[in-house]
């Protein structure tokens, strides 16, 4: 049985407009969890136009509703330092009584200049693929410890470096948040298999996705990890001008074993659109 949420880029609209259809989806059963992207400016749409930083939107989100699960489809690692993001999130996981899917990836692809901008106009460092996948690594060890380690400790890496680390309060679920990695990279699939619960891809090309998830399985089985313990997530755009070929592309993403399916939504969001997601796709996948 496959699980369906929805993604609502919190670019180009309200902070009322995503409350209104969060809240809107929260009382839905079908839709099980929801989910922000983390972008510093716009990457469609009106590129000079309103876009909120993802994790603070998050908390008043997780504020504002009691059942939906909820993250960030996926964290860039370039933007925030890890024992911050540690912090943050756990805060989030608190705010949310437990809710919180901890989302990140590697960060954007040097071939997306919509996305490198944010990083040059915000002041932050931008480095190469290989350095980003190795940064998220250490990362991912050092937000495991912080939510786990119950005396601090020192982390010596060659991009993150902690002396006295320590964190508390520790995340509401434990030992931490279910971890979500996104990326399709063959460096960040070796990262799902030592540290994920669930992997994620952009959808668009299913046998790209399917490649992908046959080099996770040989990770996996290089690690001994069984690969079933991974949930593997897509996620799709919704075409309501379109609804057949949406219904097609989730069908065959669930029967090619994505059983976490994220449905991005396109702003403008108008009333009842949550509703209509679920009559038009989920009830009918």
């Amino acid at each position: 049985m496959a699980s369906f949420g929805i993604m609502t880029p919190p670019q180009n609209v309200s902070y009322a407009d995503l409350l209104r259809v969060w809240c809107e989806a929260d009382g839905i059963a079908e839709i099980e969890h929801a989910w922000l992207f983390d972008h510093l400016m716009p990457i469609g749409g009106d590129l000079d136009g309103p876009i909120f930083e993802g994790w603070t939107m998050l908390a008043a989100l997780a504020a504002q509703t009691e059942r939906i699960r909820l993250g960030i489809m996926v964290t860039s690692n370039r933007i925030r330092p890890p024992a911050i993001l540690a912090k943050i999130a756990t805060t989030v996981d608190a705010v949310s009584h437990g809710r919180l899917d901890f989302g990140i990836g590697a960060g954007s692809r040097p071939s997306v200049p919509m996305a490198r901008r944010e990083y040059d106009g915000s002041g932050l460092p931008y480095s190469d693929a290989a350095e980003a996948v190795a940064r998220l690594g250490e990362s991912l060890t050092v937000i495991r410890k912080l939510w786990t380690e119950d005396e601090p400790f020192d982390f010596h890496g060659a991009h993150v470096d902690l002396v006295g680390a320590f964190q508390n309060p520790k995340p509401v679920q434990r030992p931490g948040p279910p971890i979500v990695i996104g990326g399709r990279a063959a460096g960040v699939l070796r990262l799902v298999a030592a540290h994920a619960d669930t992997w994620n891809i952009p959808g668009g090309d299913l046998d790209d996705a399917l490649d992908r998830a046959r080099l996770l399985d040989r990770f996996c089985d290089e690690i001994g990890r069984d690969p079933a313990t991974i949930t593997r997530s897509i996620a799709l755009g919704v075409s309501f001008e379109e609804p057949e070929k949406t219904r097609n592309d989730i069908g065959d993403a669930v029967a090619a074993g994505f059983d976490h399916v994220v449905l991005i939504l396109s702003g403008p969001y108008p009333d009842g659109i949550a509703h209509r997601v679920t009559e038009e796709f989920i009830d009918r996948s």
